[in-house]
């Protein structure tokens, strides 16, 4: 698994959303001028946590961002397959995005592949956006 910018300015926002929650709809440009996440990118990666409904908007002088849901409902393992993909090093041992790779010949080597899938995946998904506030 290797997070790239999607996963990792994504994080950083909705850490920054779960920390500010209670004052309820948060301006794009707070949260790109705290986390330093140019605009458009960040608007970008809204569009994708919106779809896939972990974040709400709102036009208008009180719009802005906020969860969709509460920050405990909300696991990092989510995020990162929202915007990477699989947590699983190779896709011959991903649960969710499973494909044949060469590897797939060598059971030894799958079952390291899979204890190492297994601990990664058991931390993220137990690791809430609660948790990182």
């Amino acid at each position: 698994m290797k997070l790239t910018t999607k996963s990792e300015y994504s994080i950083l926002a909705l850490i920054y959303m779960a920390r500010n929650d209670k004052n309820g709809y948060i301006k794009i440009e707070d949260i790109c001028s705290h986390c330093d996440i140019p605009k458009k990118y960040l608007e970008f990666l809204f569009t994708i946590l919106r779809q896939n409904r972990y974040i709400m908007t709102r036009r208008g002088t009180k719009g802005g961002y906020k969860l969709a849901r509460p920050a405990d409902q909300i696991s990092v393992a989510e995020i990162i397959r929202v915007m990477d993909g699989a947590l699983a090093s190779t896709e011959s041992v991903s649960k969710y995005f499973y494909s044949d790779t060469p590897l797939s010949r060598e059971d030894k080597i799958i079952t390291v592949f899979k204890e190492i899938r297994d601990y990664i995946s058991d931390k993220l998904e137990n690791l809430s956006f609660a948790d990182l506030v």
